[in-house]
């Protein structure tokens, strides 16, 4: 109701406005052609000028109608078919959403030519295709893409991948996103492939290459960082260690590795195994001995004693040891090791029986069984090959056995029967 009084009201004002203009501002036009003339006043002919121009505009855009009744057509139709396209484009998508690969491919196909995004169309036809096993089909969709679509490389790149990815060809996959990677430096879906497909051809050195561009684009944690920059330098060592002429490439790993690895024991063992099959045991002892000081493994203690570098120097440093960890199994076995290479019998068989009390061994068993049959003990010896082989005996898996001959006599005759 407001707004009606106030058309009304703006309504009056203009007209009293153009009605003082009309009495204040006199005037007429005059048009004469030969002899004929015709007179009006200013304001009337004001209007019937801006009438002629409004019958004449109407005109104008009626003629322009019945020239191009055919464009304004095929520009509807256009129009028309396009709505059709995307509905249908729609259906398809839904399809696929719910699992109907082969009426979606069929659908979103169709609606191709007339949609106004056949990128889209074309790309989700060829997951569906995929989807069925289609693979020829499947590229073909591809291909159509890139045809439609000008600048959609990356989108058709990836998807290539993906579906190369899903099919188990990894090597094809990684020509393809090293060709994206060089073009489109550090795209985060390009280096979450490559991480997927070095991790499936067991390609170590690119995965480690790959972690800290990972890392600066926030596309891994922190605990996924450093799981895999494990995993990479773990299976990298073990690969270069089997070559032992080559040691200069394990110790460049190690050089390269983060300062955080350097402490994790299976890694110092590998380098060490490394280290001393490439003849490099001063190295190892170093290795171990640096190790051991800053972070006590009782697997670096193992190895340190099968070292034979220089066993007095090797036996004072693990007594030093041993005074801060005198009841340590693994060092007083490790101690009784390095005394037999310096000679020193009875201090090795003391140091293996403190061991065993310590925690009862099958291999210290066998290590003192073996020691006294060497020193003529046979007795002793006899006593400890025994528990050795109990104590083996006990880790076995339990299996059925024969408990006596009286169970073993019906599988004896039914053989005989069958022969």
């Amino acid at each position: 109701m407001r707004k009606l009084i106030l058309l009304i009201v703006a309504g009056l004002a203009v007209g009293a406005l153009f009605g003082h203009l009309m009495m204040s501002v006199p005037g007429y036009w005059l048009i004469r052609v030969g002899d004929t003339s015709v007179q009006t006043s200013f304001w009337f002919g004001l209007v019937l000028l801006l009438a002629a121009f409004l019958v004449l505009h109407f005109i104008l855009r009626l003629l322009s109608g019945m020239i191009r009744p055919v464009g304004r057509f095929r520009t509807w139709n256009s129009r028309a078919r396009n709505r059709r396209a995307m509905k249908r484009t729609v259906r398809g998508l839904v399809a696929m959403t719910e699992g109907r690969w082969k009426n979606a491919e069929k659908t979103l196909v169709k609606a191709a030519d007339d949609s106004s995004t056949p990128l889209v169309n074309y790309l989700s036809a060829a997951l569906a295709a995929h989807y069925q096993g289609n693979y020829t089909q499947s590229q073909e969709h591809i291909n159509q893409a890139q045809l439609t679509t000008e600048g959609a490389d990356t989108a058709i790149g990836l998807m290539q991948a993906q579906l190369l990815i899903d099919r188990q060809q990894p090597e094809e996959a990684l020509a393809i996103l090293n060709r994206l990677d060089k073009r489109l430096s550090n795209h985060p879906q390009v280096l979450k492939l490559l991480k997927q497909v070095f991790l499936s051809v067991n390609d170590w050195e690119g995965l480690r290459r790959l972690i800290p561009r990972l890392a600066a684009q926030k596309l891994i944690s922190q605990q996924e960082r450093e799981e895999l920059e494990f995993k990479a330098y773990r299976e990298l060592i073990i690969f270069e260690a089997k070559n032992p002429s080559d040691i200069e490439r394990v110790r460049s790993l190690w050089a390269d590795m983060p300062d955080y690895l350097r402490g994790k024991t299976e890694l110092i063992v590998l380098y060490a195994e490394a280290l001393l099959q490439a003849n490099e045991d001063s190295i190892a002892e170093r290795l171990l001995n640096h190790s051991l000081d800053h972070h006590w493994d009782a697997r670096l203690v193992k190895r340190y004693g099968l070292l034979n570098v220089d066993p007095s120097r090797q036996l004072v440093k693990a007594e030093k040891w041993l005074q801060e960890r005198p009841n340590d199994p693994e060092l007083l076995l490790a101690c009784g090791r390095l005394s037999l290479r310096t000679g020193k019998w009875t201090k090795a068989q003391e140091y293996f029986e403190a061991s065993q009390r310590q925690r009862p061994s099958g291999v210290v068993c066998a290590e003192l069984a073996r020691l006294y049959a060497s020193l003529g003990e046979h007795n002793k010896s006899q006593l400890y090959y025994r528990h050795s082989v109990e104590m083996l005996a006990k880790s076995l898996p339990s299996l059925p056995q024969p408990s006596d001959a009286s169970d073993s006599q019906p599988d004896i005759k039914k053989t005989k029967r069958r022969a």
